[in-house]
């Protein structure tokens, strides 16, 4: 026998136990995105590498360690999509959908990056996207905070989790303010750990982001990037705020939030748990506005947000008791081959006659007592039976199996009607 292979550490198979879950979480989200306006897009899984290395940043974690990179057959250079933003903004120069125009845009699929797989990190991880192209007023920034809002309140998440926002400014005032954040890291440049010793050089602003407890105290006392903002951030920040208090949004500045992509302006924010342990950032996003210009667009105002899938269920299996299960209404078995017959039919009359409900024939044979058996192993409500006497008679046998009541026959021409009152 030859030896079984398994999946490549970090990329998960999502199990027919836990996808109906994932459908009903990827539901809520197409559901309300198109209620706000936005429109899906599809984009390639697999892009050149430049586009990454452009918009992300070469200096960034992501770039020099993250990615999938490899040469294909005719030496071009590609890589496994790390993100989302970057190929959305490709596509929309590409097709023309971004100059002069307001576009609002959604995606959701699979995205790569190698890193060490832990509980809410994974090496192939989902991610649903949304991108408001052509607005470049802070009344954009507000309605996004508050669509991304509205998803974790209809997922019930909105108690266990909790809105920081943050301004980056301007290109110009965030390169002034990196300046000053080097000399002060490079003062305690012996206190610093590996991590934050290479992004001194190359990204010294992720430093504020570390999560090592050890440089705590530095952090805090480092200079604020809010102290240095030119004055239309500082104005657009201010009206961000008063947009979300006036929405009854409850939020904190939190300093230090800059993410972890190069191409980011003006605001950023995240939705963070600490019911999940270090994976804690549930969804996050921020304005953008030079992107598309750096990509070969007209100068555009754009803002998104992504939310990880994975970290979406893991919070929901954690704090939900009752999360939604798969439905089967009823159960069909039959006993003979006529009764199959008859009974491939009358499935599918049902399915008919009530959509998006779940019906199972039993197929593969055995006693209408094993058949029994089998409709209450996987949960159905109702159990169908047709043996040689009910088929003789033009009728089944119809078994609640989920309420005491007793078993009741009926006619075929009437079982459509039976269940317009017994399902929901």
């Amino acid at each position: 026998m030859a030896n079984p292979i398994q999946a490549i550490r970090g990329m998960n198979d999502i199990l027919p136990t836990d996808t109906y879950l994932w459908q009903q979480v990827e539901s809520t989200l197409q559901n309300i995105l198109q209620s706000y306006g936005y429109s899906e897009i599809r984009l390639p899984i697999v892009e050149k590498t430049e586009l990454f290395k452009r918009t992300i940043g070469e200096a960034t974690d992501i770039v020099e360690k993250e990615m999938y990179t490899f040469a294909d057959r005719n030496e071009e250079n590609l890589t496994l999509r790390p993100e989302g933003t970057a190929g959305c903004v490709r596509a929309g120069i590409e097709h023309g959908l971004l100059y002069n125009q307001i576009q609002k845009l959604w995606y959701q699929g699979p995205y790569f990056r190698h890193e060490r797989p832990q509980k809410g990190r994974y090496r192939q991880f989902h991610q649903c996207g949304a991108e408001v192209f052509g607005i470049g007023s802070p009344d954009a920034d507000a309605e996004l905070i508050l669509l991304s809002a509205r998803i974790l309140h209809k997922l019930n998440l909105k108690p266990h989790v909790s809105l920081q926002i943050n301004s980056l400014g301007s290109p110009e005032a965030r390169a002034a303010y990196r300046e000053k954040l080097v000399a002060y890291f490079t003062t305690h440049q012996a206190q610093l750990d590996e991590d934050s010793l290479r992004r001194l050089t190359t990204n010294p602003l992720r430093i504020l982001d570390s999560k090592n407890p050890a440089l705590a105290t530095i952090i805090q006392n480092a200079p604020k990037l809010m102290e240095h903002l030119d004055s239309e951030s500082k104005e657009h920040f201010q009206k961000l705020q008063h947009y979300l208090k006036h929405a009854g949004l409850e939020f904190t500045i939190n300093p230090c939030l800059v993410r972890g992509l190069d191409y980011y302006t003006k605001t950023v924010f995240e939705w963070v748990t600490t019911e999940l342990g270090a994976q804690g950032t549930v969804c996050a996003g921020g304005r953008y506005d030079g992107l598309v210009e750096q990509l070969g667009g007209k100068a555009t105002p754009a803002l998104g947000f992504a939310i990880g899938l994975e970290r979406l269920i893991l919070l929901l299996q954690q704090v939900e008791k009752n999360l939604p299960a798969k439905q089967i209404d009823a159960y069909v078995t039959s006993e003979t081959d006529d009764a199959f017959q008859k009974s491939l039919e009358i499935t599918d009359q049902l399915r008919d006659r009530f959509p998006g409900h779940c019906f199972v024939l039993h197929c593969g044979g055995g006693s209408l007592k094993n058949q029994f058996k089998k409709a209450d192993k996987i949960g159905a409500q109702f159990v169908i039976m047709m043996g040689e006497k009910e088929f003789s008679e033009k009728s089944v046998a119809i078994k609640s199996l989920r309420e005491n009541k007793p078993q009741e026959m009926i006619t075929w021409n009437t079982i459509c009607d039976y269940f317009k009152d017994k399902i929901s």
